[in-house]
């Protein structure tokens, strides 16, 4: 395991945040933060995900004495239109026909915050989608149920093996995690 100054805290619950953390090397503890990802109106569309990564980690509940703690949230972007988690079947499915056939932007906001600072930075990926049929839509969403995902996919499930043309950018950030420029980012931290 590569050992940091601080304990390492991610503050998600997302599996896919903890796996790609696991797979840097780093040791760490998980401490899901509950925090509302509410969002003014006024906040320009790719500046969200880096503005509710913030927002978790001010709301973390605990002492940071000792510890560096991670936050991270993302967003799926398509023009001004920021597509969070869909809250159910139908909005899960607009989502997806949105996408379908159209490039988008995922965008990935991450806070590193500690007892003396704070800082964040963000990541985007261009991400496009082929025309999707509205039959491949139902089977996703019935099979594999991505209500907990912003834009309604998993790039890494049968969604995005079967329906993404291309990707510009890091691959994952949009997973979840951008962890090339997250391991840059901790070596201040070595």
């Amino acid at each position: 395991m590569i050992q940091l100054s601080k304990q390492l805290v991610l503050g998600s619950q997302s599996p896919r945040r903890r796996q790609l953390l696991a797979d840097l090397g780093l040791s760490f503890e998980v401490q899901p933060i509950h925090a509302d990802e509410d969002f003014s109106s006024d906040i320009p569309a790719l500046e969200v995900a880096e503005y509710l990564a913030r927002k978790k980690a001010a709301a973390y509940p605990d002492s940071l004495e000792g510890k560096l703690l991670v936050t991270s949230d993302t967003t799926v972007v398509l023009g001004d239109l920021v597509l969070n988690k869909p809250a159910d079947a139908a909005e899960a499915q607009q989502m997806l026909n949105q996408l379908s056939g159209e490039e988008h932007q995922v965008v990935s906001g991450v806070c590193l915050r500690t007892e003396e600072e704070t800082q964040s930075f963000s990541v985007t990926t261009h991400v496009r989608f082929r025309a999707l049929t509205s039959e491949e839509i139902e089977y996703y969403i019935a099979q594999y149920k991505p209500f907990d995902k912003a834009g309604a996919y998993g790039i890494q499930e049968w969604i995005g093996q079967i329906g993404i043309e291309q990707v510009s950018g890091s691959y994952t950030n949009v997973v979840g995690l951008p962890t090339t420029e997250l391991w840059q980012a901790l070596q201040a931290y070595r």
